[in-house]
C-alpha cells in the first residue's frame, strides 16, 4: 500500500463536544421479570425481541431495544431516600394520544400515581410492578422553543413543579370538544 492511498484514509478525530443523535434504551434489573415484562408491554405496547431465563428486550419503534429487563434473583427494593434515577418519561405527539393511553391503561388498571401540569408538558407519572417511575407526557406547546420558554416565566419560577389535574377530567373536557391548547395551558 503506498503511502497516498494511507493518507488518504486518514480521518482526524475532534475534541468538540458532541451530542448524541438520541435516547437509546435503559435497561432495569428485577427479580420480578414476568410482571415487568408484562407492564412495559402493556404501558409502551411493546413487543419482545428476545427473552430467555435472564433476560427480556423489548421495543415500540424500529428500534433493536429500548427496554432490556435483567433478571437477578433476590433483589431487594432501594431505601426511599436512596439517591439515583427518579423517572423515565416518554412523550406522546398529541393530547389524543396520552389521553387515549391513559384510558387503555385504566383499563388494564394501572392508574397514574401523580397527574401533572408542569407547563412545558402534561405529565401523568405511574409506577411499575418494581416501583420504578415512567413519566407519560405530551409537550404543552407547538414548539421546543415555546416550552422552553416557559422555564423563563413567573409562573415557572413561582411554582417550577406544577399544577395537579384530574385525568378523567381532562379526558371529559378533550371529549367534549374543549380545544386542546386551552386543555394544555397550566392553570
Amino acid at each position: 500500500m503506498d503511502a497516498v492511498a494511507v493518507h488518504a484514509r486518514r480521518q482526524p478525530l475532534s475534541t468538540d463536544p458532541v451530542v448524541p443523535e438520541r435516547f437509546a434504551h435503559f435497561v432495569l434489573r428485577t427479580s420480578n421479570p414476568a410482571p415487568m415484562r408484562d407492564w412495559y408491554k402493556t404501558v409502551l405496547a411493546a413487543r419482545i425481541v428476545f427473552e430467555d431465563e435472564r433476560l427480556c428486550f423489548l421495543t415500540y419503534d424500529d428500534e433493536h431495544h429500548r427496554l432490556a429487563l435483567i433478571t437477578v434473583p433476590g433483589l431487594e427494593a432501594p431505601a426511599e431516600k436512596a439517591w439515583g434515577l427518579a423517572h423515565v418519561a416518554y412523550s406522546y405527539a398529541t393530547l389524543r394520544d396520552l389521553l387515549s393511553t391513559w384510558r387503555r391503561l385504566k383499563d388494564h388498571g394501572i392508574e397514574p400515581y401523580r397527574p401533572i401540569n408542569h407547563g412545558p408538558t402534561v405529565s401523568m407519572y405511574y409506577k411499575d410492578p418494581d416501583g420504578n417511575a415512567v413519566e407519560l407526557q405530551v409537550d404543552a406547546y407547538p414548539t421546543k422553543d415555546l416550552a422552553a420558554g416557559f422555564f423563563d416565566t413567573a409562573a415557572f419560577r413561582q411554582n417550577p413543579v406544577g399544577v395537579p389535574f384530574d385525568p378523567a377530567e381532562l379526558a371529559a373536557a378533550f371529549e367534549a370538544g374543549v380545544p386542546e391548547e386551552e386543555l394544555l395551558r397550566r392553570p
